[in-house]
């Protein structure tokens, strides 16, 4: 029997600034309190100022979670302590475990023009927080797109979908969490039910147009946490609607965080810090 979920919690997002100073608007993980386990944190930001984006994210330490980066416009370079390098171009993402840890650092490869996109924060349960680091870099040419009937379409980043009686698969692939990650372009007064896992967390951040979610009109700019439910009903504004919508196996574990590192206790989040004073982070 189809459960439609229905919204539970509103987080307006919030301006504010990270790294070098990126302005970006956060909206999970504002506070211990705006977690959607295993969602610690969700930043959107968009930009054609250069002022807002060029300085990027000087090299900065992660231990014990996962950073998914989905460039929506601009080109971002990663690049780690140990040699990986990749570009991020319109469209693509880069999944990067950070486990034990890792130093890396993202700089934008543009001096003018629109800079657009997301970093979200996937917390690791604890039997894997000191794994070895892993990164898969998506093209933008790899994310898997479905055209709906009416001419919407949904990009398929991680997690399987079953829709129009097919089955389809994004290209993240072996991640503890089991998530499903779609952006959702709707067309003017345009309706889609998805079906979600019923055990998975769900949360939608609505970012161009006007969308419903279960019937009740939501702001742009704001994580919409829903109940349980193996569906998700969306339906567009006069001016059609956009939005991202991730869901995941929730962890159910203690969470201690300082920064970033985030691990199940603050002794362990202590051991990090010295880690990396140490210079011993990642092994």
């Amino acid at each position: 029997m189809n459960q439609t979920r229905q919204i539970a919690q509103l987080i307006p997002a919030r301006d504010t600034s990270d790294g070098a100073g990126v302005r970006l608007k956060r909206s999970l993980g504002q506070n211990s309190a705006t977690r959607a386990d295993p969602f610690l944190m969700l930043d959107a930001f968009s930009s054609d100022d250069p002022d807002d984006y060029i300085a990027g994210f000087p090299p900065h330490p992660h231990r014990g979670f996962e950073t998914v980066t989905y460039m929506l416009d601009g080109r971002m370079l990663h690049r780690d302590h140990l040699g990986n390098e990749g570009m991020l171009r319109g469209g693509g993402v880069q999944w990067m475990t950070a486990g034990r840890g890792v130093i890396h650092e993202e700089r934008p490869q543009q001096v003018e023009g629109l800079m657009r996109g997301f970093q979200l924060w996937v917390n690791l349960p604890a039997a894997e927080k000191m794994k070895p680091a892993a990164y898969q870099n998506i093209e933008p040419e790899d994310v898997v797109v479905i055209t709906l009937p009416e001419q919407g379409e949904i990009k398929l980043i991680a997690g399987d979908l079953a829709l129009q009686e097919l089955h389809y698969i994004g290209p993240v692939s072996g991640v503890s969490a089991d998530p499903l990650m779609v952006d959702i372009s709707l067309l003017p007064g345009q309706s889609l039910t998805l079906p979600v896992p019923e055990q998975h967390r769900v949360v939608v951040y609505p970012f161009a147009g006007s969308l419903q979610v279960s019937d009740t009109p939501v702001s742009t700019d704001q994580a919409v946490i829903l109940s349980d439910g193996n569906q998700v009903a969306l339906t567009a504004g006069s001016e059609g609607g956009r939005a991202l919508l991730l869901a995941a196996r929730p962890i159910g574990e203690p969470v201690a965080q300082y920064g970033p590192f985030v691990m199940n206790t603050m002794t362990e989040v202590e051991q990090a810090i010295q880690d990396y004073r140490d210079g011993c982070l990642t092994g």
